[in-house]
């Protein structure tokens, strides 16, 4: 018998680290995933001891709108390259 095979999910996270469904999220994303930071989340690219996913992408006004655009630890996009992303997903589930 064959399990399921793994879906391809992109997780789109808007809240701070302090927040418990920050720390849920990062627990649920697979390898093949993807982590897209929006509203406060993007927060966690200023403290160095949040392990963030190799595909982790930042929305660029969510960076701005906190002046973080500094902070180069994560792949940055758009409105429209966060709607692209949700077309190369399997899934999409936001946190």
């Amino acid at each position: 018998m064959s399990s399921a095979p793994t879906r391809i999910t992109l997780h789109i996270l808007n809240k701070s680290p302090e927040h418990p469904r920050f720390h849920h999220c990062l627990a649920s994303v697979s390898g093949h995933d993807a982590l897209v930071l929006t509203e406060n989340a993007v927060l966690a690219l200023a403290d160095n001891t949040i392990t963030l996913p190799a595909r982790c992408f930042v929305l660029v006004p969510d960076l701005e709108a906190r002046s973080l655009t500094s902070l180069t630890r994560a792949q940055t996009t758009d409105y429209a390259g966060l709607v692209r992303l949700t077309t190369k997903y399997e899934r999409v589930i936001s946190w």
